[in-house]
């Protein structure tokens, strides 16, 4: 039987999704409570600033862009395939790499902090 590399894109696709669909409708209620001015002190500017500080912190929030543009690249992959792009070789090298070039952003962007 020939082995397929499937597990390797579908595992961070699955993960991603499951992480995106749990978190995006909490980061939607902060963020709305914050625009109305009803943000808990919890989430004030500083305490978010000294959290993400931590290196732990950094690992997380990487995980969960690296995870999140993981699966919305494979979505667009699939979606693109779908919709009759069948050059799937540029494709998946083009979402898979913005996925990756996002994360490196992020990564930047976190060793600043």
């Amino acid at each position: 039987m020939a082995r397929s590399n499937k597990p390797i894109v579908w595992g961070p696709f699955a993960a991603g999704g499951t992480l995106t669909a749990f978190l995006t409708p909490v980061l939607i209620l902060l963020t709305l409570l914050a625009a109305l001015g009803h943000a808990p002190d919890l989430l004030a500017y500083d305490r978010l600033h000294a959290f993400v500080g931590h290196w732990l912190a950094k690992t997380v929030v990487a995980g969960v862009v690296f995870l999140s543009l993981w699966s919305a690249a494979h979505r667009l992959r699939i979606t693109c395939y779908d919709l009759g792009l069948r050059a799937d070789t540029a494709v998946a090298t083009i979402v898979y790499a913005g996925a990756l070039g996002g994360t490196g952003a992020a990564l930047l962007y976190l060793a600043r902090i």
